[in-house]
């Protein structure tokens, strides 16, 4: 198999070349026990650095460092503008080490490098929407009927300490959105990445501190969810926790926010109905049907992963889709030529691969994909795109994320089964409609029960526009107005002008 294997970029290179500390009121420290860990890389299976094994001792520093920060610091003090000048700053800087960046997520997540450098633009890109908040948080006047001569108004303020833990997916991406809003309002924060992909968050905290961010304001600690994570989650002095990941988990972190009232939003699972219309632009609905399952190797939580199709054209797609499929290249995300890198791990490629076998017990036909045996593939963590056809949607594999590449496919008669279908789910995430009919567009968006619905296309996300779920995929919305409505508190003040 040829390979066009790009280079590492030389500050990849040197960032990677030393192991690595994490970030506490502004000093680059072990973890407290001594402890390290080592990230790996997926493609191959090498070791890439090691970080510190950070617990509670580490988030409690952590916390402090973000306490005093919000409290006493430079912080509260500094003006709008102020906020708003560096985070602009951080985002330049972001940009100006754009393939670094790029390249380190290639690295410790797998990802090809034009997804990961597409990532890194949407994090600049996400932290400048975001620093134009900061100067336009306002309150309202409210024109109240009590007796006498009221003067009662509200103001928008920041909530305070923010645990934030990101998943292992999109890290660069994904901890930009957990660092830009809450930010931009006046909030600190504790950042905890994912054990499996530490390398950019650590990266963004070096830029941080180069744009000027003070002391505190954001600390990073690396380590395990169930030690570290658990630790910030339950901490008395965290005033919100923010979380994006699986449901499980964010089940674990309400129920740890619960004893001390704790604010949550949770970005969690999704099994997105992608319904293809007998009416579609048939080469659009073949292209989305592959791209909103198949990017980033189905590592993705709006994956339209359960693909209806209308009965009529349903043989005719599933073949057509089973051939545009093979032309997916699978290999090492540094070479130019990789469509799909490999899953995060040996464990998430074996849970993926047990999900394959479960749907063939339960009926289900593999027309492509499965397993990856190539020798110079070997080493790493390696799935093809997979298509199951002849799905019904009672089966595991049509009601549990897999997270991986795999599609499962179905066939329906007429708009309101489908519809049905498509809602038969206890997650709410995403959803895509492949159709020319406008009107018929748009009764079945407003019929799912997502947060999110794309029409002829797939997965596009912007700065200005909420992302959220519905049901067991999640509370809050990221991004767009919404951002700043949950990492703000609002305070109604009453005066008596008399």
């Amino acid at each position: 198999m040829s390979t066009t294997l790009i280079s590492l970029n030389s500050k990849a290179v040197k960032f990677t070349s030393t192991p690595k500390n994490m970030l506490i009121n502004g000093q680059w420290v072990e973890a407290a026990s001594g402890k390290r860990f080592e990230t790996m890389n997926p493609a191959n299976g090498e070791v890439i650095t090691s970080v510190p094994e950070g617990d509670k001792e580490d988030i409690n520093r952590a916390v402090a460092a973000a306490r005093i920060a919000f409290d006493e610091g430079p912080w509260p003090k500094m003006k709008p503008a102020e906020r708003a000048k560096l985070l602009f700053k951080f985002a330049d800087l972001i940009e100006e080490n754009a393939e670094e960046l790029s390249h380190l997520e290639t690295l410790d997540n797998g990802a090809p490098v034009n997804f990961t450098a597409g990532m890194a633009s949407s994090a600049a890109e996400n932290i400048r929407y975001h620093a134009g908040w900061a100067t336009k948080i306002t309150g309202e006047t409210i024109p109240v009927s009590v007796p006498g001569n009221i003067f009662n108004y509200t103001r928008r303020e920041p909530i305070g300490v923010c645990g934030q833990i990101i998943p292992w997916n999109a890290p660069l991406l994904m901890a930009v959105w957990k660092l830009a809003a809450p930010l931009s309002v006046g909030n600190t924060v504790v950042l905890k990445p994912a054990e499996n992909t530490p390398l950019t968050a650590l990266r963004l905290g070096e830029l941080i501190q180069e744009a000027g961010f003070p002391d505190g304001v954001v600390n990073i600690v690396t380590g395990f969810g169930q030690t570290a994570g658990a630790a910030l989650t339950a901490h008395p002095d965290v005033d919100k926790i923010a979380f994006t990941g699986s449901t499980a988990v964010g089940k674990q972190i309400m129920q740890a926010g619960a004893v001390n009232v704790k604010k949550v939003s949770l970005e969690l699972g999704g099994k997105s109905a992608h319904i293809i219309f007998a009416d579609a632009d048939y080469d659009v609905a073949l292209r989305n049907a592959a791209n909103a399952i198949f990017m980033n190797s189905g590592q993705v939580c709006v994956a339209g992963s359960r693909l209806f199709v209308e009965k009529k054209i349903y043989d005719r797609f599933m073949s057509d889709l089973s051939e545009y499929t093979k032309n997916y290249r699978v290999g090492d995300g540094f070479d130019r030529s990789t469509v799909l890198g490999p899953l995060i791990s040996e464990k998430q490629k074996n849970r993926v691969l047990n999900y394959l076998d479960i749907g063939q017990r339960e009926g289900a036909e593999l027309l492509v994909g499965g397993n990856t045996t190539a020798s110079d593939l070997a080493k790493g963590h390696y799935v093809k795109p997979t298509v199951l056809a002849n799905v019904t949607n009672d089966m595991r594999i049509a009601q549990e994320e897999i997270f991986g590449p795999v599609v499962s496919a179905m066939p329906f008669d007429d708009i309101d089964e489908v519809i049905k279908l498509a809602n038969k789910t206890d997650y709410g995430l995403g959803g895509g409609i492949c159709t020319t009919d406008v009107r018929k567009a748009h009764k079945v968006a407003h019929a799912m029960k997502t947060g999110n619905v794309w029409v002829n296309t797939y997965s596009l996300l912007d700065p200005a526009s909420p992302f959220g779920g519905y049901k067991q995929s999640g509370i809050g919305r990221e991004n767009g107005s919404a951002s700043i409505d949950m990492y703000t508190e609002i305070k109604n003040v009453w005066i008596n002008l008399d």
